[in-house]
């Protein structure tokens, strides 16, 4: 009777309800996840940075720069009529104070080097960073890509322990990952998420995009700290938010950390970054072009120029070709062949495969070296809706001008066409600098292409008069 009694106490313990049982089991697998993120806190604080920066810049001119949380990830998706970023402009010019995140990447003897975004430390006089344990030091600008919005910073310290990179490449959709950084000044935040998705492009954020998407909580100071897996490795660093209210609305957007490194090696080695110029220009492949081209699919590219002279002439591709792969590597869009085709190394050969008059083709390309300079002074003029050429002697003779430059084409809607520039105007000074080339005329632009705005001296109909243009 006694072991009946004893068996019969045991049952309730060997008898749990099964929902009960499966509580306890998902406790502890929210326990293990808990720790999982608290490692990765451990492991990468210490190379994580607060970066402070103080400068005088357009932001301080227009009394935006003292706001306390004032970051350029709100005004790069709100503009200044976000509630709260503007101020009535003061009357001088005040120091712009500013603030971000960024990492420890390599360390060399006592000299470490630690990445963030261009835009963190764009018109930096002074940059400052902070560690985890409080200790402060001055950091110089080694090299800055504000296409990529890729910076590298230069700090004197012993001590600074560099984060270990991993392969973004491997990411998958769903996959945990650990967002560090400074948000709104509150060092050394954590938070956690997913990757909602990979190669977001066309964005319109930065010239050069592959965004990983995560829900992790991104707000303004996160700016160019890490996005981490559950390791601990670098697997994009934090740049961008999507948000109706300026804070986290979950969805934001990291540059994938094979992109990053790649650029923070080559602006460490020289403080410049090298692109690969193939010479097309490309638009998506929307639906309806697809069925007009008889696509199944609207994956791919479509070609809207090939440019004269260009590495892409030289070796057979017509307007009209679909672009479809990068050396194999299948395009989901104009977006993913733009990037490809910069980060391909000049002098080499990639092989593009397309579909032209609904056959597929592989055509082989020789890469050039990307002219950045060309490219800027081109890209100038275009924000403009500009054309020009210089004058021909017999043509200066007859207006009487000495040194000027002749309208060619004006873009319909254009801010040129806006301000009454027409083909046959004259454009004889930029800024007052006398311009008498089209390459004149673009180097004129670019030096005045971070204001938003330039003064020209036109003549037409025999007067001549000054006209601002304004693109931003």
């Amino acid at each position: 009777m006694k072991k009946f009694l004893l068996i019969a106490a045991c049952l309730p313990l060997l008898c749990l309800p099964p929902a009960l049982a499966a509580q306890d089991g998902g406790i502890d697998s929210l326990r293990q996840t808990g720790k999982a993120f608290s490692s990765v806190a451990r492991k990468v604080s210490p190379g994580v940075v607060f970066i402070h920066v103080e400068g005088r810049s357009a932001a301080a001119a227009n009394g935006t720069a003292d706001w306390p949380f004032h970051d350029d990830l709100l005004r790069r998706f709100f503009g200044d009529d976000f509630p709260g970023l503007a101020r009535p402009a003061p009357k001088k010019p005040r120091r712009a104070i500013g603030q971000g995140s960024g990492f420890v990447f390599s360390a060399r003897g006592d000299t470490a080097y630690i990445l963030t975004n261009s835009h963190v430390v764009e018109n930096a006089e002074r940059i400052r960073v902070k560690l985890h344990d409080d200790r402060e030091y001055d950091a110089t600008l080694q090299g800055t890509d504000p296409r990529s919005d890729v910076a590298v910073l230069r700090v004197e310290a012993r001590g600074m322990r560099p984060l270990k990179w991993g392969d973004s490449a491997r990411l998958e959709v769903g996959e945990w990952v650990v967002a560090m950084g400074n948000p709104f000044g509150l060092s050394h935040t954590l938070t956690t998420g997913v990757v909602s998705a990979k190669g977001r492009t066309s964005l319109g954020i930065n010239d050069y995009e592959d965004f990983i998407q995560t829900d992790a909580a991104i707000n303004p100071g996160n700016s160019g700290g890490p996005l981490l897996n559950l390791d601990g490795e670098v697997v994009g660093m934090n740049t961008a938010i999507f948000s109706r209210s300026g804070g986290h609305m979950g969805v934001g957007f990291a540059i994938p950390s094979n992109l990053a490194r790649t650029i923070a090696e080559q602006l460490l080695a020289s403080g410049r970054v090298v692109r690969g110029y193939i010479g097309l220009t490309v638009q998506p492949l929307s639906m309806e072009i697809a069925e007009a081209l008889q696509l199944t699919q609207t994956r791919g590219a479509l070609v809207n120029e090939v440019q004269a002279g260009s590495p892409a002439e030289q070796a057979g591709l017509l307007a009209g070709d679909v672009l479809t792969h990068f050396d194999g590597t299948p395009l989901v869009d104009g977006g993913q062949y733009r990037n490809r085709a910069a980060m391909a190394k000049p002098g080499s050969r990639v092989t593009l495969g397309l579909i032209r008059d609904g056959k597929p083709q592989q055509i082989a390309v020789q890469v050039r070296l990307l002219d950045e300079d060309a490219l800027q002074r081109a890209e100038a003029a275009a924000a403009l809706g500009i054309a020009v050429r210089g004058l021909t002697p017999e043509e200066a003779r007859r207006v009487r001008v000495a040194k000027a430059v002749v309208v060619t084409g004006v873009a319909p809607r254009s801010v040129a066409a806006l301000a009454g520039i027409a083909p046959g105007t004259l454009i004889l000074e930029v800024n007052r600098r006398p311009v008498g080339s089209p390459d004149e005329f673009a180097a004129a632009l670019v030096e005045s292409g971070d204001a938003g705005s330039v003064l020209l001296r036109i003549a037409d109909n025999g007067r001549s008069r000054q006209v601002t243009l304004r693109w931003r």
